[in-house]
């Protein structure tokens, strides 16, 4: 399945694609003489687990008839999250960016977080302050929890998946890199866009095998494979469980590739009126315009 959150009429509905059309969830159920508590959001959606899942699966079995829905491209679509209860990024995740920037490959998972706030949804603009802040993309894949897991086993790890969802790692690389630590360069109202759906877990067979492309206004600047990562999905969950509780909605982002912008000769960052696009295979399409 492939879930989004369509925002309409001053709300938020918990949707789904039917070929190339958003149906909202509420109205499958309708439809289908069927309701359920946690079709009104994704937070519920997620809580409910495997209940939920099977349930849309049945309904988007089922004739539907008296439900058009409406194309993907014309619909506002809001963050597939929208109040994920934490960030959990990983830095320097793929050999080739931290060699880039001139790094040790970590040896261990390096996390820092991004806030809530920063979440925005795929085609959302990134509002900067000015260009002194040094504004630059990252494409990752996410990952979004799904079951509360503490201590989890890297052989248990895609039980506590939800599904995987494309992000946008905004970074203001002049706080980042002043700061020695990377919370406030991070972390910016808008630096977090995300979607444009949530693939679930089953409509990705190998999370490890997806490309993925960064573009600034349609100029490649990242093309890689998350085959490159260096701490893969389970590891990962693993390493942040043994001291974080994960709970459904939180997301962690993998980490970026090669060829972001601060490590460019010269630089390159964003300033208003560019558009940054994030296009992972399976999982869709960013494409967020930047303003002041």
């Amino acid at each position: 399945m492939r879930l989004v959150s369509l925002r309409t009429s001053g709300t938020t509905l918990l949707g789904v694609i039917g070929g190339e059309r958003v149906l909202p969830v509420s109205e499958l159920a309708l439809a289908a003489g069927q309701s359920a508590p946690f079709l009104r959001s994704m937070a519920l959606f997620l809580e409910a687990g495997a209940e939920a899942e099977q349930f849309v699966t049945r309904l988007l079995n089922q004739s539907l008839d008296g439900v058009e829905g409406k194309p993907v491209a014309a619909v506002d679509l809001g963050p597939p999250v929208p109040k994920p209860g934490k960030i959990i990024a990983v830095g320097l995740n793929y050999k080739e960016h931290a060699g880039e920037g001139e790094f040790d490959v970590p040896a261990e998972p390096l996390l820092f977080a991004k806030f809530p706030n920063s979440i925005s949804g795929p085609n959302d603009d990134i509002v900067i302050g000015d260009e002194a802040m040094q504004v630059d993309s990252e494409a990752e894949v996410a990952v979004v929890i799904g079951r509360q897991g503490k201590a989890i086993t890297v052989d248990s790890a895609y039980h506590y998946i939800a599904g995987y969802m494309a992000l946008n790692d905004v970074s203001a690389r002049s706080w980042q890199f002043a700061d020695k630590q990377w919370t406030r360069g991070k972390s910016c109202d808008t630096f977090c866009p995300t979607g444009p759906w949530l693939a679930t877990r089953d409509e990705i067979a190998d999370p490890h095998n997806l490309r993925i492309v960064g573009r600034l206004n349609s100029q490649v600047m990242q093309d890689s494979n998350t085959r490159h990562l260096i701490f893969r999905i389970p590891e990962l969950l693993a390493y942040i469980s043994a001291s974080i509780t994960l709970e459904p909605g939180d997301i962690i982002a993998t980490g970026t590739p090669a060829g972001v912008g601060a490590f460019r000769k010269p630089p390159v960052f964003m300033k208003a009126g560019d558009v940054a696009e994030v296009e992972i295979e399976r999982l869709g399409t960013l494409r967020n315009k930047v303003r002041r």
